[in-house]
């Protein structure tokens, strides 16, 4: 399932020997560790002939550097600084937000953006359902720890940090909610292994929701991702085409973030 994502800009004229030596910037990327010659060409998808005076090139600038020990070529210094500015730069709000209207039209659900506040998940961003739901959600709303998707979704990877705001909803609760272990052990730890979090029906009778973490480069959780809609016509599957989207979706914004691919994000 592809993410939705902007239409590229058509009929623009590049410089081709910068893309074809970009093509060697990204496998040493996709590699993550400095690589031979004729591993690097390989992965690039050319001869080490033509590798070598680009890789030369590239040395000159600082994108790559060459040990002088083993021969290996790694990422240079101006790498490592443009990617230290890539990464202070990065807003998650910012990258996600042109990606929640085509989310809402495609599914037909309303669609959030939650970031952790003072008082726990709080919408930042908000993308209409084209169908009515009887929601009352607008910029700035809370959603609880407990019975939302989104809340329970910080909870899972937040960990301890977002104890005490727990602890408060069970105290306005009398104590009629499982206790922090318990919730983190019945409910957080199959968040955490289905990378989702969902509520049907838990707040709001005959309304669910699906929400998925997007991940800084520290494997912090940063942003929640979350669909809501009619349960009526929610498909709250966990391997849902719904569920689908939302995942790869937030997968492409933290990649944006620096979030290694594959690597799974725990809690503190």
């Amino acid at each position: 399932m592809n993410p939705p994502e902007a239409k590229p800009e058509q009929g623009q004229r590049g410089i081709q020997s910068i893309e074809v030596g970009g093509q060697l910037l990204h496998a040493l990327a996709d590699w993550g560790r400095a690589m031979a010659l004729k591993d690097l060409a390989l992965a690039a998808g050319m001869a080490p002939a033509k590798a070598h005076p680009y890789l030369v090139s590239l040395g000159k600038i600082g994108l790559v550097e060459q040990d002088k020990a083993s021969g290996r070529y790694g990422l240079g210094p101006l790498a490592l600084q443009l990617g230290l500015m890539s990464l202070q730069q990065a807003d998650p709000v910012r990258i996600a937000t042109p990606l929640i209207e085509a989310l809402a039209l495609r599914h037909g659900h309303t669609v959030a953006l939650a970031v952790w506040g003072s008082h726990g998940p709080t919408i930042v961003r908000l993308a209409e359902s084209p169908a009515a739901v009887h929601v009352n959600m607008r910029h700035g709303t809370v959603f609880s720890i407990t019975g939302t998707a989104s809340g329970q979704l910080y909870a899972a990877y937040l960990g301890d940090a977002a104890r005490p705001l727990y602890e408060a909803e069970r105290q306005a609760a009398a104590g009629a909610m499982p206790t922090w272990d318990q919730f983190d052990r019945d409910t957080l730890a199959e968040v955490r292994a289905q990378g989702l979090s969902r509520s049907e029906g838990a707040v709001v009778p005959g309304v669910s929701a699906l929400s998925a973490p997007v991940f800084d480069h520290r494997g912090a959780i940063v942003l929640a991702l979350t669909a809501i809609g009619p349960s009526a016509a929610f498909d709250s599957g966990w391997r849902g085409t719904l569920a689908g989207t939302l995942r790869d979706t937030a997968a492409m914004v933290s990649a944006r973030l620096g979030h290694p691919a594959g690597v799974k994000s725990g809690h503190v």
